[in-house]
């Protein structure tokens, strides 16, 4: 199938970065979410992004000008009719994204691809909620999405080889290197990155090391690029804790029950990066 115009719903931190990736890679974008203001402050920071690439001499300020004519955002999610792919980055909780992909579901050209950017939600289940099962897959970026190079591509138990070459290709196209993984709890990015975190959070309650030991240690002794405090707070602790309790409920093993600590800062406001207060405070 031939890709022209892209669909993101959802314009936080995965979506514009998704939107962001994608016009720099000439594709059209539709960025759609709630509120007018989520999406001029996706805007703003797709903006500052490419002025920054302008700045290092990598792109000219007409590219620049460019790249952002291929971004329109809406509120409207009807808007996704004219898309060939959509790429759904809203927060993960099924009962959000049921909404949105029966939405897109009735919205969408038969042969449009609804892909999810879900990061442990069982991509089968997600595919039921419409009556193209076919065309749903899986399709995790990673944060930050400009930066890093890896998607995990999704299959559920309908997702055809079709729609599985053609998201292949997309990634391709995107530049990104794309890694298939069963539709398994977690797949496999957080399946082996979370209980890492959940591990260092308990280390931190049972005062085994401060925030600043332990993300010392996995950076110098392990070469990890940050530590998984610092991490944590980048990814957000909702989006963490989210994820270590689908682990936890769809495999049902107890090691991967979340740190009461963890639960604790979530239920205070402590989100990381986004909210200015994590393990480590952000301005």
């Amino acid at each position: 199938m031939e890709i022209k115009t892209v669909g993101v719903v959802g314009a936080g931190t995965m979506g514009h970065g998704i939107a962001q990736v994608a016009i720099q890679n000439g594709f059209r974008v539709i960025l759609r979410d709630v509120e007018d203001r989520i999406l001029q402050h996706a805007r703003a920071r797709i903006d500052t992004a490419l002025k920054k690439l302008v700045d290092d001499g990598k792109i000219s300020e007409d590219q620049k000008t460019d790249t952002l004519r291929l971004l329109v955002t809406t509120t409207n999610l009807a808007e996704m009719k004219s898309a060939d792919f959509v790429v759904e980055a809203a927060p993960e909780d099924f009962g959000i994204k049921k909404a949105v992909f029966q939405e897109l579901d009735k919205t969408c050209r038969a042969n449009a691809v609804l892909a999810t950017n879900t990061s442990s939600i069982s991509i089968t289940k997600i595919a039921s909620t419409t009556r193209r099962p076919d065309k749903v897959i899986g399709m995790h970026f990673m944060n930050p999405v400009a930066v890093l190079q890896l998607v995990e591509v999704v299959k559920g138990v309908e997702t055809s080889s079709e729609t599985a070459a053609a998201t292949h290709d997309f990634a391709k196209r995107l530049g990104k290197t794309a890694v298939e993984a069963a539709d398994f709890p977690g797949f496999l990015a957080n399946r082996i990155l979370m209980p890492m975190i959940n591990e260092a959070i308990f280390a931190l309650m049972e005062g085994v090391g401060t925030v600043e030991a332990i993300d010392t240690v996995m950076r110098l002794g392990m070469k990890h690029p940050m530590g998984p405090l610092a991490l944590a707070d980048l990814i957000g602790l909702d989006v963490c804790l989210a994820v270590l309790r689908t682990l936890h409920e769809g495999l049902g093993d107890p090691k991967y029950r979340p740190a009461p600590l963890l639960v604790r800062m979530v239920d205070a406001g402590y989100l990381g990066r986004k909210t200015g207060r994590g393990f480590y405070k952000h301005t």
